[in-house]
C-alpha cells in the first residue's frame, strides 16, 4: 500500500519539555489515521511539524515521497485551530475570501458547500450558524483546493453531541470520495468510531500503532474462580493461548487469543483436575485498552 505520509525519528522539544521524542509513523493512501494520546502527548506538534508551521529539532517527514514544496501544498488541506470568518458575511462570500487567501479558484465553492450540508445555507451570514454548521464550513474551506489530504486537529472539539455525530458522518463521507484523512483527537470513542488505523502517543512517545481492530479492538475477558489459585496459575502460565492473566480479588481475569473461547478454558482446567467455581465473558472497554498501552 502507497504512503502519503511518513515520519522518520522526529523530535521536538520547547525548553525541558520534550514534546516530541524520535517519532516515526507512516500513513497509508485511503486511510483515516487517527493520532491519539491525551492533551500533551504530542499530537498538535506532529501535525504542525508536517504542516511546515512548526520546524523539528530531529528527524524528517515526506509527503507523497517528497519534501514539502508549493505542489505538494495543494494537495493537502488542514484545519488545526478554529477558523476565523468574517460573522456578518455570508457562508459563500467567507469561503470565497478563504479562496482568495489560499489562491485556489472559485470552482469548487458550490460543492464542497453541498458536500458538508450547507448548500442550503450558503446565503446564510456566519454568525447565525450553530458550532456544529461553523465547524463544518471550517471543513468546507479546508477541501477548496480538493486536496488528496486532509489534516484534521481535535475536529469534533467543544461540539454538542449532534454536532460531533455531523462531523463524524462528515469525516466518513469525505473518506469515501478517495481521500486520506490524518485526524488528532484525545476521544477513544471518536477514533473507534472513524478512524481505519491509529497512533497511540504519550509524552511524545509512540506507545502503539497500527490497524483500529488490532489496537483497539474490545477484547473479551474471561473471568474465572477456583479454590485451586495455585495450580490454575500455573496451568495458565502453560497455554499456549492466553494472552495475558492476572489476579482480582477472588478472580481470576484471562484475555485469550482468536478463535479461543471460556469453553476451552474450561476445558483444559478440567482435564487437569482443577474444577472451576464461576466462568463468565466480560467486554474489555476501550478506556481499559487505552490506560493498558499508556502504563508501558
Amino acid at each position: 500500500m502507497a504512503t502519503v505520509l511518513d515520519i522518520d525519528n522526529l523530535s521536538k522539544s520547547y525548553g525541558s519539555l520534550q514534546a516530541l521524542d524520535r517519532l516515526t509513523l507512516n500513513v497509508e493512501k485511503g486511510s483515516i489515521y487517527g493520532l491519539l494520546g491525551p492533551n500533551g502527548s504530542g499530537k498538535t506538534t506532529t501535525l504542525g511539524i508536517v504542516l511546515n508551521v512548526l520546524k523539528p529539532d530531529r528527524g524528517s517527514f515526506r509527503w507523497f515521497g517528497s519534501p514539502v514544496s508549493r505542489a505538494t501544498k495543494h494537495r493537502i488541506g488542514a484545519l488545526l485551530e478554529t477558523p476565523n470568518f468574517y460573522p456578518y458575511l455570508t457562508a459563500k462570500r467567507n469561503l470565497q475570501i478563504a479562496a482568495d487567501i489560499k489562491g485556489v479558484g472559485h470552482s469548487n465553492i458550490n460543492k464542497v458547500l453541498d458536500l458538508v450540508g450547507l448548500g442550503t445555507r450558503s446565503n446564510t451570514s456566519f454568525k447565525g450558524f450553530s458550532l456544529g454548521m461553523k465547524q463544518r464550513l471550517a471543513l468546507a474551506s479546508a477541501m477548496l483546493s480538493d486536496p488528496e489530504v486532509l489534516v484534521l486537529d481535535e475536529p469534533t472539539n467543544g461540539l454538542d453531541p449532534q454536532g460531533i455525530a455531523e462531523v463524524r458522518d462528515l469525516i466518513l463521507r469525505i473518506a469515501a470520495q478517495d481521500k486520506t484523512i490524518i485526524l488528532a483527537s484525545h476521544l477513544l470513542d471518536e477514533v473507534e468510531k472513524v478512524c481505519t488505523h491509529v497512533a497511540v502517543l504519550q509524552q511524545g512517545k509512540l506507545r502503539a500503532n497500527g490497524e483500529v481492530s488490532n489496537i483497539l479492538s474490545a477484547n473479551e475477558e474471561v473471568i474465572i474462580s477456583t479454590p485451586d489459585t495455585v495450580p490454575a496459575l500455573e496451568l495458565l502460565a502453560r497455554l499456549p493461548y492466553i494472552i495475558s492473566f492476572r489476579q482480582d480479588k477472588q478472580n481470576i481475569v484471562l484475555t485469550l487469543q482468536d478463535n479461543y473461547s471460556s469453553l476451552d478454558v474450561n476445558r483444559d482446567m478440567f482435564a487437569q483436575g482443577i474444577v472451576l467455581s464461576q466462568l463468565f465473558v466480560r467486554r474489555k472497554s476501550l478506556e481499559a485498552q487505552f490506560l493498558e498501552i499508556i502504563k508501558e
